[in-house]
């Protein structure tokens, strides 16, 4: 059986490590051939609150952990130990628990999802990548869906977009596969001058060597991804499968059942074909900025 380790790094959300404790709780449970319903009975909870902890979908309270282990025979004080402090550090907030404020619940999720990746695939057709936005566009983004809001909530919005970034840059850091619609670069979010400063990052992030980002140009036609965008995310841990993410105005969907996973894959997969290869992105952001300089002289 594969140990857990709860030093995941400082990188690590409690979100993963949700995911991780849940995983390792079901195969003990299965190879107990322990019912949900028993396991939940043994908890006081409901059989599906069992399952919910299973999926890392709630947080976990360690004299609930403690109790399961003690079900599934688990009578190794190292491991046992091992789970328990996972069960703990679990329940730490995440960097982003500081903005609460502005940040809504079904996001906190995609953010512990996103900290702890090692490959991220996105497919955007209105906007820049989230982790490829200049502050400026951000902005410009944010006033879309909060143009009520006051400055300070703006400038709190923003922030947490910046703070993602960081993700990019620290060590170990994961790699960015963004394939982006050749009409979201061209759509002038926050103006023609946001948007020259966009596209000037972009052509710089080209060189990135973990990011690698492709281009959907108009006369592709249509395409296998027509349904809007979405990104998968896979984990350097295998227990963790990897997970579709799908953010809608209000809410988001999070897939992770195999038959999903897959179609998604195959999406992406052909997406990567039916875009310009990555060496020819720096071209083609030269030839939008250019037509962009025209536009404002």
């Amino acid at each position: 059986m594969t140990t857990v380790r709860p030093d995941g790094g400082p990188t690590t959300g409690p979100t993963v490590l949700r995911m991780l404790l849940g995983a390792h709780l079901r195969r003990l449970r299965e190879a107990r051939q322990v019912s949900r319903e028993t396991a939940g009975w043994e908890i006081r909870a409901s059989e599906s609150k069992i399952s919910r902890m299973e999926l890392g979908r709630v947080g976990f309270k360690e004299r609930d952990v403690a109790d399961l282990l003690t079900l599934y025979g688990l009578v190794d004080e190292k491991e046992r130990e091992t789970l328990l402090a996972l069960a703990r550090e679990a329940n730490n907030p995440g960097w982003w628990h500081r903005y609460g404020d502005v940040l809504p619940s079904w996001f906190q999720s995609y953010l512990g999802l996103e900290a702890a990746s090692s490959l991220i695939r996105t497919y955007e057709v209105q906007f820049v990548p989230g982790l490829l936005q200049t502050r400026e566009y951000a902005r410009a983004v944010v006033l879309l869906g909060h143009g009520r809001a006051t400055a300070a909530e703006i400038d709190r919005r923003v922030g947490l977009r910046m703070e993602r970034q960081r993700l990019l840059a620290r060590p170990g850091a994961p790699q960015l596969w963004a394939v982006v619609d050749e009409a979201a670069l061209r759509r002038p979010i926050g103006g023609t001058d946001v948007m020259r400063g966009q596209v000037a990052a972009l052509i710089g992030v080209t060189r990135l060597p973990n990011v690698r980002l492709q281009v959907i140009p108009f006369n592709a036609g249509g395409h296998s991804a027509a349904g809007g965008a979405f990104s998968i995310l896979r984990f350097p841990d295998p227990d963790l499968p990897d997970v579709v993410y799908i953010e809608q105005l209000t809410s988001a969907l999070y897939l992770d059942k195999r038959d999903d996973v897959d179609h998604y894959a195959a999406a992406m997969e052909q997406l990567c074909v039916e875009a310009q290869p990555p060496e020819r992105t720096a071209d083609i952001l030269e030839g939008i900025m250019r037509d962009l300089e025209k536009a404002t002289d």
